[in-house]
C-alpha cells in the first residue's frame, strides 16, 4: 500500500479551478490570436456601413485638403518635378466640377464596369447549373483536404486574367468550400488571399510584369539614360514565390480561420445554390458539351491572337503588354468565355428551354449587386477627392524621405522599402498608380546604395500584394464583403479584416525573409536581373 494520502474529492456540483496556462502553452497562445481576432472584429464591424464610411472619409480629405491647402512643403514631385501642393477640395471651383463630374467619376470606376460585365456571363453559366455541374465533377477528383492548396493556386493563375481573381475565384470559393461540407467563408478567404494576398506571385507572366517594368526603367533612367529593364526581371522569383504563398495559405486555412469560423453559423440565403448531388447522364452530356463549346472558344482566340499580325497584340507585338488589346478584351472574354458554355450547357442539360432563360440569369446577377454599385458610387468619389488632393502622394514621399534619411545597410534599406509600400497600400490600392508614384524615388534612390531596379522592383511587389487584403479602401474589399454576407449576413468590415489579418501579417513576414534568403543566395531574380547597380 501507498503511504501517500488519496486525493480529496470534490463534492458533486463543485467547480474544479482552473488549470494553470503558461504562456508557452499552444492552445493558450490559440486563445490569445483568437481573442485578438475577435477583438478585431468587433472593432471593425463597430464602423459604420462601407458605404457611409467612403462618404466619411471623403469628408476628412475635404477638410485636410483645405487646412493643407496653403502650407508649403518642400517634397518633390516625381511627375511634375515640383513641389508638391495639396489641392482644395473645398474651393468653389473644384466643389463644381466635382458636381459637374460625379456621373463620369462613378460610371468610370474601373472595377464597376469589370464586376459588372463579367458577371454577365458568370451568372448566365450559374444560373443555367453549368458552374455547379463543373463543382460537382471537380470535387469528384480532388481529395477534401486538397481543396484548398487547389483554390489558391487557381487563384494565383487567375493573375493572368486582370481582375479575372475578384469577380469570378472568390466566389466560387465560397461555392466550392460550401458544397464540400467546409465552411464557405474559409473558401472566400482563402482565394481572395491567393488572388490579392499574392497578387505578385505568379509563374505564368501577365499584363502587370510589362506594366511596371516600364514604370521601374523610367525611374532608372533619372540617373542612367541607357539602363534597360526586362518585363521578366522579377519572374524566377516570382514564381517561387507562388510555392510559398500556397503553402501559407493552405496552412492558415485549415489550422486557423477554419477552426475560428466553426461557431460561425451560415444564416445566408442560399435558395440559389443548388445540391451538389451526383451529376446525371443528360448532366453529363450537356458539361462535355459545354467544355468542348469553351475549348473551341479559345481555339479561336488562339487563332486570332498567335499570327505575329494579329489586331490583338500591343504596337510592339507583344500579346502580354499592357497595350496589347488581348489583355485589354480579358474581361469581355471572361464574359464570352462563361456566357457561351453556360447557354451551351442550360439547352443540353435542359435547364434552358428559350432565351428568356439565358436574360432571366443575367438579370438575377445583377439584382445581387444592388448593394455592390451602392458602395461603388460612394467609393469612386472619394478614391477621386483623395487622388485630385495629392495627400496620399504626400504621405508617400514623406515615408520615403524618412527612409532615405536614416541610411540604413542594404539588406534592411529592403526591408523598410517592403514595409514602407504596403503602409501606403493601405491608402492607395493601385498597384501601378503606387508604382508610378513610388519608382521615380525608390529605383533612382537605391541605385545610388548599390542596389539594382530589378531588386528594387521585387521588393516592391512583395510590399504591394501583403496588404491588400486589409485594407477596406481596396476597390475590391467591399465587394469581397457582399460574397461573404451571401453565406453569413452580419458578414461586416472587421469580419473580413480579422479573416485575413493572419494571411496578410504571414504573407508579409515570410514573403520579405524568402526574398532577402533569395537574395543572399544568389539565386537570378528573373531575366536580365542582377541585384547590384552598376
Amino acid at each position: 500500500m501507498s503511504d501517500e494520502p488519496e486525493p480529496q474529492q470534490s463534492p458533486p456540483g463543485a467547480t474544479d479551478p482552473p488549470p494553470q496556462v503558461t504562456g508557452t502553452d499552444p492552445e493558450s497562445r490559440r486563445s490569445a490570436i483568437d481573442r485578438a481576432l475577435n477583438l478585431i472584429e468587433r472593432l471593425g464591424n463597430a464602423l459604420p456601413d462601407p458605404a457611409v464610411l467612403f462618404l466619411i472619409l471623403m469628408g476628412v480629405v475635404w477638410v485636410a485638403s483645405a487646412a493643407l491647402a496653403r502650407v508649403e512643403f518642400d517634397e518633390i514631385h516625381p511627375v511634375t518635378d515640383e513641389p508638391i501642393r495639396i489641392e482644395n477640395q473645398l474651393s468653389g471651383p473644384v466643389l463644381a466640377e466635382f458636381l459637374a463630374t460625379m456621373v463620369e467619376t462613378f460610371v468610370g470606376f474601373h472595377p464597376l464596369g469589370v464586376v459588372l460585365v463579367a458577371l454577365l456571363g458568370v451568372g448566365v453559366a450559374e444560373h443555367t447549373g453549368f458552374i455547379n455541374a463543373g463543382l460537382k465533377a471537380l470535387l469528384g477528383v480532388t481529395a477534401r483536404h486538397l481543396l484548398t492548396p487547389m483554390l489558391i493556386l487557381v487563384a494565383i493563375v487567375s493573375h493572368t486574367a486582370a481582375d479575372a481573381g475578384y469577380v469570378l475565384v472568390i466566389p466560387l470559393g465560397g461555392v466550392i468550400f460550401h458544397a464540400a461540407g467546409r465552411h464557405p467563408l474559409a473558401g472566400i478567404a482563402a482565394a481572395f488571399a491567393g488572388v490579392s494576398g499574392g497578387f505578385s506571385a505568379n509563374f505564368i507572366p501577365s499584363g502587370i510584369d510589362p506594366l511596371l517594368q516600364g514604370l521601374t526603367q523610367a525611374g532608372a533612367q533619372v540617373i542612367d539614360p541607357g539602363r534597360v529593364v526586362n518585363p521578366l526581371c522579377n519572374w524566377y522569383f516570382t514564381s517561387v514565390s507562388s510555392a510559398l504563398i500556397i503553402v501559407l495559405g493552405w496552412l492558415l486555412t485549415d489550422r486557423v480561420i477554419e477552426p475560428r469560423l466553426a461557431g460561425t453559423n451560415v444564416d445566408g440565403d442560399l435558395s440559389d445554390l443548388r445540391p451538389m448531388e451526383r451529376l446525371g447522364t443528360r448532366e453529363w452530356l450537356g458539361l462535355a458539351s459545354a467544355l468542348a463549346s469553351m475549348i473551341v472558344s479559345l481555339a479561336l482566340l488562339a487563332a486570332v491572337s498567335l499570327p505575329e499580325g494579329s489586331p490583338m497584340r500591343s504596337p510592339q507585338g507583344g500579346l502580354t503588354d499592357s497595350g496589347a488589346l488581348l489583355m485589354r478584351s480579358i474581361v469581355p472574354l471572361i464574359f464570352l468565355l462563361f456566357l457561351i458554355p453556360g447557354v451551351v450547357y442550360g439547352y443540353v442539360a435542359g435547364t434552358v428551354q428559350d432565351h428568356r432563360d439565358v436574360i432571366k440569369g443575367m438579370s438575377k446577377s445583377m439584382s445581387a449587386m444592388g448593394y455592390y454599385i451602392v458602395l461603388a458610387f460612394f467609393a469612386s468619389l472619394f478614391i477621386k477627392a483623395f487622388n485630385d488632393s495629392n495627400l496620399g502622394a504626400l504621405l508617400a514621399l514623406k515615408g520615403a524621405d524618412g527612409l532615405r534619411a536614416l541610411n540604413l545597410p542594404p539588406q534592411v534599406t529592403i526591408v523598410g522599402i517592403i514595409a514602407l509600400t504596403g503602409a501606403v497600400n493601405l491608402l492607395v490600392g493601385s498597384a501601378s498608380a503606387k508604382w508610378a508614384l513610388l519608382s521615380p524615388i525608390f529605383v533612382p534612390m537605391l541605385m545610388q546604395l548599390g542596389l539594382s531596379p530589378e531588386l528594387t522592383q521585387a521588393a516592391y511587389r512583395v510590399g504591394d500584394s501583403t496588404t491588400n487584403i486589409i485594407t477596406p479602401l481596396m476597390p475590391y474589399f467591399p465587394l469581397v464583403v457582399v460574397y461573404c454576407q451571401r453565406y453569413v449576413k452580419g458578414t461586416g468590415i472587421g469580419t473580413l479584416v480579422s479573416l485575413m489579418l493572419p494571411y496578410s501579417v504571414s504573407f508579409l513576414v515570410c514573403w520579405t525573409v524568402l526574398l532577402v534568403a533569395y537574395w543572399m543566395i544568389g539565386l537570378p531574380l528573373g531575366l536580365d536581373a542582377p541585384y547590384t547597380y552598376p
